[in-house]
């Protein structure tokens, strides 16, 4: 168990460094994260032809996109995504972190569009991020499969949240251990 926990450890400190040492320009991170806003769009558009109506109607979207990592007993993830206010046209550019412990092992891709209907949800996520360590699993709208029924989950007053697999969308969301919060360095 020592030589496996060793061994993984000095994974994550090789892929730390690989990854500082590939690092993009803050230009070119902002410019990567909204082309994946824009691909993440288009596929939920794809899946739930009433989230682009949704999405235009409201006061504002965030888009996330990660890879999370479980490990034996450790789960991490991380991503990053831009908030997008419909109103004035204005990205924040944020991070998301989570950790937790269970068993597992596997990577897990993760992309989620929350949609928020006022300004003041949109500021409050902006503004002071979010924490989901409390919170557990969201519900769906409607179960229905194969048609354009609204797959969304609402995870908060004025707040819904699609999730999107690899397979489509997913009719459950899981937040639990999720930090949102602004980047610093892309705004």
């Amino acid at each position: 168990m020592r030589q496996l926990l060793q061994t993984f450890l000095l994974g994550i400190a090789v892929l730390t460094y690989s990854n500082a040492c590939w690092a993009e320009s803050p230009a070119e991170q902002r410019q990567n994260i909204k082309n994946m806003s824009l691909e993440v769009l288009q596929d939920l558009y794809k899946y739930d032809s009433a989230s682009k109506a949704n999405i235009n109607k409201a006061y504002g979207y965030a888009v996330f996109s990660n890879v999370g990592i479980n490990l034996l007993f450790l789960s991490t993830a991380n991503g990053s995504g831009v908030a997008h206010a419909n109103g004035s046209g204005k990205d924040t550019y944020m991070d998301m972190f989570s950790a937790g412990l269970g068993l597992g092992l596997g990577v897990k891709d993760f992309r989620g569009v929350f949609v928020f209907y006022t300004q003041e949800a949109f500021d409050n996520f902006v503004q002071s991020g979010w924490d989901f360590s409390g919170q557990a699993d969201a519900t769906a709208k409607s179960g229905k499969k194969g048609d354009s029924a609204n797959t969304a989950m609402n995870v908060a007053p004025a707040v819904d949240f699609y999730q999107l697999t690899e397979n489509g969308l997913a009719l459950q969301a899981t937040l639990q251990g999720t930090k949102y919060y602004k980047n610093d360095d892309l705004n």
